[in-house]
């Protein structure tokens, strides 16, 4: 089943989402994350970006040079271990629509994660699959890319921000 997108404003956003102890329970759950992912053509998303406060998230893997090679990847219960470098790129969010700016993150980065049959693996992702990937973990800990901007930034942006909370109800989009 296809989500609604939670916009900026709702509590669910800024909520630290819960670990997930039994995927098989929740297996609908992420069939609908994977399926609003795709329906959205979008790149990454979050379950709490649909209103599910549970440890995971989605990456296509839109990077690879070969489009018949793009995969959909899920992260449950995703644990960062290193950090390495640092780059600072423009960043974008489903739940905060028409707001892009640059954002410092690690260049490269270590972390492990479940995949929906439960299997742990380990990882190492560099560039945009990085960032991608501390941008959707923040988001399990009710961190929005806005909260990294420089406060003058976040002063500047504060119009926007309120126009959005404005358009929507219980934070999603009712326009």
């Amino acid at each position: 089943m296809i989500e609604k997108i939670r916009l900026y404003g709702d509590e669910v956003l800024r909520q630290k989402a819960k670990p997930i102890s039994d995927i098989q329970k929740v297996q609908s759950k992420i069939d609908n994350l994977l399926e609003t992912l795709e329906a959205n053509d979008e790149f990454a998303l979050a379950a709490p970006q649909i209103g599910y406060s549970l440890r995971m998230f989605a990456i296509r893997t839109i990077w690879k040079e070969e489009k018949d090679d793009i995969e959909t990847m899920l992260f449950i219960n995703p644990e960062m271990l290193e950090f390495e470098g640092m780059q600072n790129e423009p960043e974008g969010c489903l739940s905060i629509p028409e707001i892009y700016e640059k954002v410092k993150r690690a260049k490269k980065i270590k972390f492990k994660a479940q995949n929906r049959f439960g299997k742990k693996k380990e990882y190492i992702a560099e560039d945009l699959f990085a960032r991608a990937v501390q941008h959707e973990n923040d988001h399990l800990d009710g961190i929005l890319f806005i909260d990294k901007l420089p406060t003058l930034k976040r002063k500047f942006l504060q119009g926007k921000l309120n126009k959005i909370v404005s358009t929507t109800k219980n934070g999603v989009n009712v326009g």
